[in-house]
């Protein structure tokens, strides 16, 4: 029997999930989650934030009345499309993963009997005082209800309007930006070192205020997450194409982070991470990029 009050399930609690889970936690709300296939270290970041375990997502869908999915977003869709099956009627179901306003709506179209939030977070876990955005549009009463549930927390929630896909719209315009320019600045950098002029770009790049280039400790981040960037900066491309805007470049990026998709959250140093970017091989197969979203 679902609760009077707001319960929260959240689906896949990742670095990102479990501390939004932990925010909502310090205001009292109740977090539920399935663990039912997890790792180890998902189970332990959801007992860390104060989750409360069940048996099943029957159970889950169940017994909350909002969900949460924060996931892998190539996972966004078949998350979803596991919810539809089981059936979430009356529900609040917050799709905050970057993807593109086209499969938002999907998903909305899948989860009929649900009311869909699209929502966006722009910034770090809430964590050692960060303050994520969490940006929302679609229905006002929905997204009223999900901006109540963060009052108070490091979590700012920002109401844009009552559209589905604005804010997927959005994140995807601030990753087509800011996760390219990570890249960029790697590749940058990696050609310098393999040049023996690395010092001497620092040096350059130093004078600008700002610059990626002086982020050097970054290009091991950046490797350890492009399982993650890739398919969503391949999304950028395609609302890139939809919008009648080149979108190129944006398929080439998502491709250099492809080489590096055999490293997913390993730790590198800097040397190691150019290696792999050097090493990385790119076929010549067109349908290349729609099937590793797929896999």
């Amino acid at each position: 029997m679902k609760p009077h009050g707001p319960t929260v399930g959240l689906l896949h609690p990742g670095s990102m999930g479990s501390a939004f889970a932990a925010q909502l936690r310090s205001q009292g709300t109740t977090v539920l989650w399935c663990p039912i296939g997890r790792s180890v270290t998902s189970r332990q970041r959801a007992e860390h934030a104060g989750m409360e375990p069940v048996d099943d997502l029957a159970e889950l869908l169940d017994r909350v009345n909002v969900l949460l999915s924060l996931c892998p977003p190539a996972a966004a869709e078949g998350v979803a499309a596991q919810v539809a099956a089981h059936g979430f009627p009356g529900g609040t179901y917050v799709e905050a993963n970057a993807i593109t306003p086209q499969k938002v709506q999907r998903i909305a179209a899948c989860l009929s009997g649900s009311s869909v939030v699209d929502g966006c977070v722009v910034g770090s876990p809430p964590v050692g005082g960060k303050r994520p955005t969490l940006y929302l549009s679609g229905p006002r009463e929905h997204v009223a209800l999900v901006e109540q549930l963060f009052a108070g927390t490091d979590v700012r929630a920002h109401p844009l309007g009552d559209e589905i896909g604005q804010a997927s719209a959005l994140k995807l315009a601030y990753s087509s930006y800011q996760k390219a320019s990570r890249v960029l600045a790697a590749v940058a950098y990696g050609l310098a070192d393999a040049n023996g002029v690395a010092d001497e770009l620092l040096q350059i790049a130093a004078k600008r205020g700002g610059s990626y280039l002086t982020e050097t400790d970054y290009i091991p981040k950046t490797a350890a997450r492009a399982w993650r960037w890739g398919p969503e900066l391949e999304d950028a491309a395609d609302l890139l194409a939809e919008s009648g805007l080149p979108d190129l470049f944006m398929r080439a990026t998502a491709d250099v982070l492809h080489r590096w998709d055999d490293v997913r959250d390993t730790p590198l140093t800097v040397a190691q991470a150019l290696e792999r970017l050097r090493a990385g091989e790119v076929d010549g197969d067109d349908s290349r990029v729609g099937n590793r979203v797929e896999e």
